[in-house]
């Protein structure tokens, strides 16, 4: 029997990128997905995570039956610097990577029973000084939502988590400038992009059973970028001057 058969989880961000990929690994896995977005698709509920009432509209067509799990993949980015971001363009950001996810768990917790799971999408910006500023403190502080919505909820026996990818191939990082790209791969471990197939399989572990004593954690998918903290530039630049030692003989 698939981890999350009979559950139900709502998914942001649904109609792309991570989000979808989640939404089909959820179902897979047999869950009853509800995905919702910005921008409704096909089957996806339209839903901006900024509204409160748009969350309480949702709340009340699920208060039938529990929901168990919430995943906050909806995000944006904005690409300006320190010194040229203007306070709108911050907020609005801001607003969409931390304030929708804070609003998703208002709406949503009470409808959670014991063993639920909310997961929240950062980034691996959210371990680094990177230099897109309203993006980059969005994400350090759903590193701190989801501390402390784990502290609220584990009495619950709620738990919050949040995965932090890197480089993953999204219609996001496809607007990326070339240099952008190439120095994210190589700063990643693996030396490739990542998949959002391969951030949702993380996401349906935490979501399931098999993470039943997991919570308040940031778990970087991300390919080994966040693991070395600056150090793979040296040792590439390094590589080609070291030489093994001789093996010593066995007396």
């Amino acid at each position: 029997m698939s981890t999350l058969t009979g559950r139900t989880v709502v998914v942001t961000g649904a109609a792309s990128g991570i989000g979808a990929a989640v939404a089909d690994a959820a179902r897979a896995s047999g869950a009853r997905v509800v995905p919702v977005d910005r921008t409704a698709a096909d089957d996806v509920r339209r839903l901006d995570v900024r509204e409160a009432c748009q969350w309480a509209a949702l709340a009340g067509t699920l208060a039938g039956g529990p929901v168990h799990g919430l995943v906050n993949c909806a995000g944006t980015t904005w690409r300006a610097r320190l010194g040229d971001v203007d306070p709108q363009a911050f907020a609005d950001t801001h607003a969409v990577n931390v304030l929708g996810p804070l609003l998703g768990i208002q709406a949503l917790a009470p409808l959670m029973p014991s063993g639920a799971s909310i997961v929240n999408i950062g980034s691996l910006a959210a371990f680094q000084g990177h230099y897109p500023v309203a993006y980059t403190t969005s994400k350090w502080s759903l590193r701190g939502l989801t501390r402390a919505a784990a502290l609220e909820l584990g009495a619950q026996g709620i738990r919050v988590n949040a995965v932090h990818p890197g480089f993953v191939e999204t219609s996001m990082t496809a607007g990326a400038p070339t240099d952008f790209r190439e120095a994210s791969v190589a700063g990643t471990l693996l030396g490739r992009a990542g998949r959002p197939e391969e951030v949702a399989a993380v996401v349906c572990f935490l979501l399931g059973d098999a993470a039943s004593f997991v919570t308040g954690v940031d778990l970087p998918v991300d390919g080994g970028a966040a693991s070395h903290g600056g150090a793979k530039t040296v040792s590439d630049a390094l590589r080609p001057h070291y030489r093994s030692p001789a093996p010593v003989a066995a007396p």
